[in-house]
C-alpha cells in the first residue's frame, strides 16, 4: 500500500529568538517491508538543514536557523510504500544489541500492578503471552487522544484510560519484566475508521527466533498485518527517546531556554487513491522557504 504523508508543525514566540537549533526525527528508513519513495522536509525561513543518525540509528536532521523569528513552519511530506509482514521486522539495520532495550526509563519504570497483570496473561509461550498481553491492553482501557502525553505507565495503567503512547509504555513495562527486551517505536499509522495516516506510536519486543514484532495496543493487533497499516519512522528504549523534535532556541536579550509563547500543530496526510482531510494551522506570511529531499 502507498501512503501519503503530509505532518506540519508551526511554533509561535511571543518574544523574538535569535537562534534556534532543532534536531528532527521524521524521516523513515528503508526495509523489507517498506519503502520510502520520496521523502521531503520544508522550512519556511532561511535554516541549514544537516542530515544524521542518533545514538538508537534514527535518521536525524539538524536544522540551524538564525533569527530575529517570531515563528518558523516545518513541513514534511512523501510517500512510503508498506507490505505486509505480519508484525514481524525485516532488514533493518539495528546499531544496538537487544538487551539495551531491557532498560527502563524515567516513564517505563517497573510497576508491581503491570505485573500482576502481565502474569494473568502467562502462556506457555513468549510470543503467545506478548500477543495476550497486545490484546488485554486494547480492550480493557479507553484511549484518550486529547490528553497531552507525560504520565508514567504506572500512572496511566491505574487510570484506566490511555493515550496510546501510554498503552505502548504499559507494554514496554510489561514485556521487560518478563526479561524480553522491548522498545518504543513511532511513525504513522491509518487506524480503523480513520481515513488518512496519523502520527501514532506503538511497541517492538524481541523475540527469540523471529527477532523485532510490532505490537500495538491501542488496536490489539501487530503493526504490518493487513490493519492498521503503519509508516515505522524510529525507535527508543521509551517516548522521550523518539520525540519527532529536540532543541533550543535562544531569544534575543541572550537568555537560553523556553523564551516564551506556544506551539501550535496541524497533521494532514492522505492515502493514495483515498479521502483527504486536514486541520487547520496558522501560517507565516510567505517567505523563502529552504528544502531537504531525496
Amino acid at each position: 500500500m502507498r501512503l501519503s504523508i503530509l505532518h506540519r508543525t508551526a511554533y509561535r514566540f511571543s518574544v523574538p529568538q535569535a537562534r534556534l537549533v532543532q534536531l528532527l526525527r521524521v524521516t523513515p528508513p528503508d526495509t523489507h517491508d517498506q519503502t520510502v519513495a520520496n521523502w521531503r522536509i520544508d522550512v519556511d525561513c532561511d535554516a541549514k538543514l544537516r542530515d544524521g543518525r542518533d545514538g538508537w540509528g534514527n535518521r536525524v536532521t539538524m536544522l540551524y536557523a538564525e533569527g530575529p523569528l517570531d515563528g518558523l513552519e516545518i513541513e514534511i511530506s512523501g510517500e512510503v510504500l508498506t507490505t505486509h509482514s505480519d508484525g514481524v521486522l525485516h532488514g533493518l539495520t539495528e546499531t544496538l544489541p537487544p538487551a539495551i532495550f531491557l532498560r527502563a526509563t524515567e516513564l517505563t519504570a517497573p510497576d508491581a500492578g503491570i505485573a500482576a497483570f502481565v502474569a494473568e496473561q502467562a502462556e506457555d509461550r513468549v510470543l503467545a503471552t506478548l500477543h495476550r498481553l497486545n490484546a488485554a491492553l486494547h480492550h480493557g482501557f479507553t484511549i484518550d487522544r486529547t490528553r497531552p502525553a507525560g504520565l508514567t505507565a504506572a500512572a496511566a495503567f491505574a487510570r484506566g484510560e490511555a493515550t496510546p503512547r501510554d498503552l505502548a509504555h504499559i507494554f514496554l513495562v510489561g514485556a521487560r519484566g518478563l526479561g524480553v527486551p522491548a522498545r518504543y517505536v513511532s511513525g504513522y499509522s491509518r487506524l480503523a475508521g480513520e481515513h488518512r495516516p496519523t502520527p501514532h506510536g506503538w511497541a517492538e519486543a524481541h523475540v527469540e527466533g523471529l527477532g523485532w514484532v510490532g505490537f500495538d495496543p491501542c488496536t490489539g493487533l501487530s503493526p504490518g498485518r493487513p490493519c492498521p497499516r503503519c509508516d515505522r519512522a524510529g525507535r527508543g528504549r521509551g517516548g522521550t527517546d523518539r520525540r519527532i523534535a529536540a532543541g533550543r532556541w535562544r531569544g534575543t536579550a541572550g537568555r537560553g531556554g523556553a523564551g516564551g509563547g506556544g506551539v501550535t500543530s496541524a497533521t494532514r496526510s492522505r492515502q493514495a487513491g483515498g479521502a483527504t482531510s486536514a486541520s487547520a494551522s496558522r501560517r507565516q506570511p510567505a517567505g523563502p522557504r529552504i528544502s531537504i529531499g531525496r
